[in-house]
């Protein structure tokens, strides 16, 4: 049966980069978003997956404003992806890259469809005319037993209750929270794996809503390790400080933004794009 919103891939033997929920805003990188480059560049991945609410877009969200709050505008947090997501496919441009729509990446579309259908179809309307190196999806079936998407349950158990009720390893992010939870039955051993989220879990994006209570967040990413076509159990990266990630026990430097780009650009990768750039060398991204 076709799935014509579903991804694929078949992984024998290597790794898959998950990172979701990077509500990317205009500024500097976040920890989890450099080291998320970092580990594009040197694990050489088969595929990386940015799993949903890549941006934030907080001004055409169906929720009211709260008090005055100054949110960048769509244009500005599409331009600031687009710098950073060209970092990753700098850094890994042979992998296969999927983008697993999260609710608040449908809020693009959905504006427009609600305030102006008739331009259905149109060259810009579609989140992924501003993204053409990332193939779209709502869900991605890794050898057909594990599942990536943004969201399925919700709460506190919800790795849990993914694998519990999907039948296969599940990961997701929405939730913030950095997990790997297991369930073993009859079938064997699975796992429900919350990614955490790239976002700085501080942000100014999460201060009004979150009214500044404490958060249950944890900022990283997950890694898929594949052998033999079997996923060994999944990992996590996650964020010590403002220059480091824990991973494998442990503590690896992460480069900054300016030496991220100067690393990708000295291994020559910026020619293999094939993207259009502008005056400020983003790939991808028209004048």
């Amino acid at each position: 049966m076709a799935h014509p919103h579903r991804a694929s891939i078949d992984v024998l033997n290597g790794v898959v980069l998950i990172g979701s929920d990077a509500h990317i805003w205009p500024g500097p990188m976040t920890t989890a978003m450099r080291a998320f480059v970092k580990f594009c560049r040197d694990m050489k991945p088969q595929a990386i997956i940015l799993n949903g609410d890549v941006m934030d877009f907080p001004r055409i969200s169906r929720h009211a404003p709260i008090g005055w709050e100054n949110h960048p505008s769509p244009q500005d947090e599409i331009e600031a992806a687009q710098d950073q997501l060209a970092l990753i496919e700098l850094a890994a441009f042979k992998a296969r890259k999927v983008w697993t729509l999260g609710n608040h990446d449908s809020r693009f579309e959905t504006r427009l469809a609600t305030v102006a259908p008739e331009y259905a179809k149109i060259a810009g309307v579609h989140l992924r005319d501003h993204f053409p190196a990332w193939e779209p999806a709502w869900s991605i079936f890794i050898n057909d037993d594990v599942v990536v998407k943004h969201r399925f349950k919700g709460g506190l158990h919800a790795p849990h209750n993914n694998t519990l009720w999907s039948g296969r390893t599940m990961v997701t992010g929405h939730l913030h929270s950095a997990k790997v939870q297991p369930i073993t039955d009859y079938n064997g051993t699975r796992w429900g794996v919350d990614t955490g989220c790239l976002a700085d879990p501080d942000a100014k994006a999460f201060v009004d809503y979150t009214e500044d209570a404490p958060k249950n967040w944890i900022s990283g990413f997950a890694v898929l390790t594949f052998v033999g076509g079997k996923l060994l159990p999944p990992e996590l990266v996650t964020v010590w400080d403002r220059d480091r990630v824990v991973f494998r026990g442990k503590i690896i430097e992460v480069p900054h933004e300016a030496a991220q780009a100067k690393v990708s650009s000295h291994q020559g990768q910026a020619e293999k794009l094939g993207g259009r750039r502008n005056a400020r060398g983003v790939p991808g991204r028209t004048a």
